[in-house]
C-alpha cells in the first residue's frame, strides 16, 4: 500500500518502481496475444470457407450432370412411349377397318330379320340398338 503510483499518458496509472518495464512488456504481450489469435481465427475461418465451397461446388456440378442424365433419360422414355401409343393407335384403327365391313354386313341383317320376341317397348328398345 505504500507503492507511489504516477499519472501515465495513456490515462493508467502505474507503479513508478522498477515494474513499470515488466508491465509494459506483460501489456504489450496480451496486445499481440489476441491480434495472433484473430489472425490464427481468421485463417481457420477462411480455409474452412474455401474448403466447404469446394464442397458445394463439386456437390452442385455432381447434381447437375445426374440431372442432364436424369432428363436425357426422360426424353428417351418419352419417345418410346409415343412410339408405343402410336403403333398402339396404328393396331385400334387397322382393327376398326377391319371390323367396319363385318358391322356393316351384320346391321342390315339383324335389322331385317329381328323380330321383338317379347311385346312392348323392350323389344322396340332391343330393335333400335341392333340398328345402330
Amino acid at each position: 500500500m505504500n507503492a507511489v503510483t504516477s499519472f501515465s499518458p495513456s490515462g493508467e496509472n502505474s507503479p513508478s518502481s522498477d515494474g513499470t518495464t515488466e508491465i509494459n512488456a506483460a501489456a504489450e504481450h496480451e496486445v499481440s496475444k489476441p491480434l495472433a489469435q484473430i489472425e490464427a481465427d481468421a485463417e481457420r475461418i477462411k480455409s474452412a470457407v474455401a474448403r466447404l465451397t469446394a464442397t458445394s461446388i463439386d456437390g452442385l456440378e455432381g447434381l447437375a450432370f445426374e440431372l442432364q442424365n436424369l432428363q436425357t433419360f426422360l426424353k428417351s422414355e418419352v419417345e418410346r412411349v409415343q412410339g408405343e401409343i402410336e403403333s398402339a393407335l396404328a393396331g385400334i384403327n387397322i382393327i376398326v377397318e377391319t371390323i367396319a365391313p363385318w358391322k356393316a354386313i351384320l346391321i342390315p341383317q339383324a335389322a331385317g330379320s329381328a323380330r321383338p320376341v317379347r311385346g312392348g317397348p323392350a323389344a322396340n328398345i332391343e330393335s333400335a340398338q341392333l340398328r345402330r
